[in-house]
């Protein structure tokens, strides 16, 4: 199934993709800043409207959201 993801969402989703990878690194720089960013992502994705109504409801949504993401960025590293 294809989803119609709002900017906003995407736009969160990628940022909170960036601010994970950030924390992954040995040494990351200002980590406790990083896992409040985290966290505060984490949680206005969750409560997004998007995820409240009809097909954003499925748990496919959100895994549907990271892949399109992931995906991107991958497009972007490559060009």
């Amino acid at each position: 199934m294809r989803y119609t993801f709002p900017n906003e969402l995407v736009q969160a989703q990628r940022e909170w993709s960036r601010t994970y990878a950030g924390l992954s690194v040995a040494r990351p720089r200002n980590p406790t800043a990083l896992r409040r960013r985290l966290l505060r992502l984490s949680l206005w994705i969750e409560q997004h409207p998007f995820f409240r109504t009809g097909p954003g409801r499925s748990p496919a949504a959100r895994f549907e959201l990271r892949r399109l993401v992931r995906e991107t960025e991958r497009r972007a590293d490559v060009s």
